[in-house]
C-alpha cells in the first residue's frame, strides 16, 4: 500500500474558521467543529461514536505507515468521570442540588394540568424509568437549576426524576410525593426514588435520588441515579446517602404500570390529581371501562375515552351514591376508595334505579370568611396561630384524613395535603390545587 492510496483516509491541518466570517465554507467548518465537540461544551452525544471511529482510523493508518507496528498517534481520551466520593469518603458532603420551582416543559408555566404532556399520563415501567435515567448519565447532561434539555425537563434532581417518570413537567422534591406513595426500605425495587425535604432550606436543602438496585447482600449500599452537580451520574451510594441519611425517605411512583416485575399492577390507584376537567390519560380510560362493567353505561355516548368529560364524572358519582356516599365522597372525583371498589368489584353496582346525578350547582355566595392572613404565613418552615386555624378548620370541614396528630402551629406535610385535598373538592386542579391556601381557598374553607 502507498502513502497515495491511503491519501483519502488522511486528515490535513485546515485554518481555524473565523467567527465572523459568513461564507458557507465557514459556517459549515463551525458547525462541524461544534458537533465534534463533547456533550458538556455543547457537541451532540451522536458524535461520540464518530469520534471513536476517526481513531480507529487513525490507528489503522498508522499502523500501514509503519510497516504493520502501530504508529504513535495519541488515542482520543474518554471523558473523565465526574467528581464523586472516594475511597474512605466521611459521606458527609452535601449534594449541590438547588432545584427550581413547578415549571412545565422547557421553562414554560405549568398549565393548568402540570403534568399533561402527549406522553403523561401513559403508564410506565421501571425498565422504561430506568432506561431514562440511564440516557441522562450517557449524555452526561450538566447540572442546572435554570436550565432546560433537549427533552424538555428542568436539569436539576427534581427535573430529573420527572423525566425519568415521564410526568410531563419539571416538579420539585415537595411535589413529587403528590406522584407516589411511601414505601418501606425492603420494598424498594428500581425506579422508585429516595427523597430528602429539609423545611429550613426547602431549595437547597432537599434531594431525590432514583433507585437503581442493592449493591450488596446487606441492603447497605445501592445503585443511585441522581443529577447533581457537575452533572448526571450513577454511583454506587450508601443507604439512604451520603449526609443526612435518616431524612430521605422511599416512594413509589403509582404511575408504574403492570408486568415485567414492576412490582405493581395496573390496580394501584394512580392519585386524584389524574382525574377531573383538563384529564386526559389512560387512568381516565380504564376508569370509564371499570364503570361500564359496573352499570354505569347508560352515561357514556361514546367512549369510554382518554379525555375526561361530564360523563365520567356522573358515572362516577353514580357508583359513589351507590355505595350510600354522600357530600365530599360522592364528589364524582374517584379516590382510592373509589378505585379499589372498582378494580376488585367490591360493593353495589349502578343499578336501573340510581337517580342519575345532576350537574354540580354553582357554589353559594361566601360571606363571613376571617380576613385571609397572607400566603406568607404558610408553607415549609412556617410556625404560627394562623397554620393552627387553618388546620382545625380543614378537619370541622371533614379534610383531616392526612393528619396523624395535630393539627398544630408548626406547618406540615399534612397541613399540604390536607389543603389540597380541600381544593380538589372544589373542582380545582394545576396551580389551584397546589396545597397552600389562597385568598379562594380561606373564604370557600370559612365560609
Amino acid at each position: 500500500m502507498t502513502l497515495t492510496d491511503l491519501s483519502p483516509l488522511i486528515e490535513f491541518d485546515e485554518v481555524e474558521p473565523e467567527a465572523d466570517c459568513i461564507c458557507g465554507g465557514c459556517g459549515a467548518r463551525r458547525r462541524a467543529r461544534l458537533h465534534a465537540a463533547p456533550v458538556h461544551e455543547g457537541g451532540h452525544a451522536a458524535a461520540r461514536s464518530l469520534r471513536r471511529r476517526a481513531a480507529v482510523l487513525v490507528a489503522a493508518v498508522g499502523t500501514a505507515l509503519g510497516g504493520g507496528t502501530a504508529a504513535a498517534v495519541p488515542a482520543l481520551a474518554a471523558p473523565a468521570p465526574g467528581p464523586g466520593p472516594t475511597p474512605g469518603d466521611s459521606g458527609t458532603a452535601r449534594p449541590q442540588t438547588p432545584q427550581g420551582e413547578v415549571s412545565g416543559l422547557n421553562g414554560r408555566a405549568p398549565s393548568v394540568r402540570a403534568y399533561a404532556a402527549p406522553d403523561a399520563g401513559r403508564p410506565v415501567t421501571r425498565a422504561q424509568i430506568i432506561q431514562r435515567a440511564q440516557s441522562w448519565v450517557d449524555q452526561g447532561v450538566p447540572y442546572g437549576m435554570g436550565r432546560y434539555w433537549s427533552d424538555g425537563y428542568r436539569q436539576d434532581c427534581s427535573g430529573f426524576v420527572s423525566m425519568a417518570w415521564g410526568l410531563g413537567s419539571s416538579q420539585t422534591t415537595w411535589t413529587l410525593p403528590d406522584f407516589a406513595e411511601r414505601i418501606g426500605k425492603n420494598d424498594l425495587q428500581p425506579g422508585d426514588v429516595l427523597i430528602r425535604n429539609n423545611p429550613a432550606d426547602p431549595q437547597a436543602g432537599s434531594h431525590v435520588t432514583i433507585f437503581g438496585g442493592w449493591a450488596d447482600s446487606s441492603r447497605t449500599r445501592y445503585v443511585a441515579y441522581e443529577q447533581t452537580s457537575p452533572g448526571t451520574r450513577k454511583r454506587t451510594t450508601p443507604y439512604a446517602y451520603w449526609s443526612n441519611s435518616g431524612s430521605y425517605l422511599p416512594y413509589r411512583f403509582t404511575g408504574l404500570s403492570g408486568g415485567s416485575g414492576d412490582g405493581a399492577g395496573p390496580t394501584a390507584f394512580p392519585g386524584a390529581d389524574r382525574f377531573g376537567p383538563g384529564a386526559n390519560n389512560a387512568y381516565v380510560t380504564e376508569l370509564g371501562r371499570m364503570l361500564v362493567r359496573r352499570g354505569g353505561a347508560r352515561f357514556y355516548s361514546e367512549g369510554p375515552g382518554p379525555r375526561w368529560t361530564e360523563a365520567d364524572r356522573r358515572a362516577t358519582q353514580a357508583f359513589q351514591l351507590a355505595q350510600g356516599w354522600r357530600g365530599a365522597e360522592a364528589d364524582g372525583i374517584p379516590g382510592k376508595d373509589t378505585w379499589d371498589y372498582l378494580v376488585h368489584g367490591k360493593g353495589r353496582a349502578i343499578d336501573g334505579g340510581t337517580p342519575l346525578p345532576a350537574p354540580l350547582p354553582p357554589p353559594p355566595p361566601v360571606t363571613g370568611a376571617p380576613a385571609f392572613p397572607g400566603a406568607r404565613y404558610f408553607g415549609p418552615g412556617r410556625a404560627n396561630d394562623h397554620v393552627r386555624q387553618l388546620g382545625e378548620r380543614l378537619v370541622r370541614k371533614g379534610f383531616g384524613a392526612a393528619y396523624r396528630t395535630g393539627p398544630g402551629p408548626r406547618w406540615t406535610e399534612s397541613d399540604r395535603r390536607a389543603v389540597q385535598a380541600f381544593q380538589l373538592a372544589q373542582g380545582w386542579r394545576g396551580a389551584e390545587a397546589d396545597g397552600i391556601p389562597g385568598p379562594d381557598t380561606w373564604r370557600r374553607l370559612f365560609s
